[in-house]
């Protein structure tokens, strides 16, 4: 299986709306390494992550992190190591507009 290490999606989130940030491929796995969420913003927010099994409808069992705190002009980096099969969703929401979502890892085709 030949590994491809990468950007898998970046997102400026808009307030309250979730966004797919990456969607695993057919035929291909993935591991998520790290998640990066900088808070843009002069104003404390809060964030939440989900993982959404083969393009599944986002229900509470997704969540890895709902409504955690992000400090004002500040950045969250989360190792986690996580592992996706083929359409999994990774989603993202944060509570403003002012706040970037970075997910860094690998592919296996």
């Amino acid at each position: 299986m030949p590994e491809t290490y990468k950007i898998l999606g970046q997102v400026a989130a808009t307030a309250n709306t979730t966004h797919n940030v990456y969607t695993v491929p057919a035929a291909t796995q993935a591991v998520i390494s790290s998640i990066v969420i900088c808070n843009r913003g002069a104003a404390n927010t809060t964030f939440r992550i989900a993982t959404q099994p083969a393009g599944a409808a986002l229900s509470n069992t997704h969540y890895i992190a709902f409504d955690t705190a992000l400090p004002a002009l500040d950045t969250v980096a989360l190792s986690l190591g996580l592992t996706l099969g083929n359409t999994d969703i990774l989603s993202v929401n944060a509570a403003v507009s002012n706040v970037t979502f970075s997910v860094y890892g690998t592919e296996l085709t």
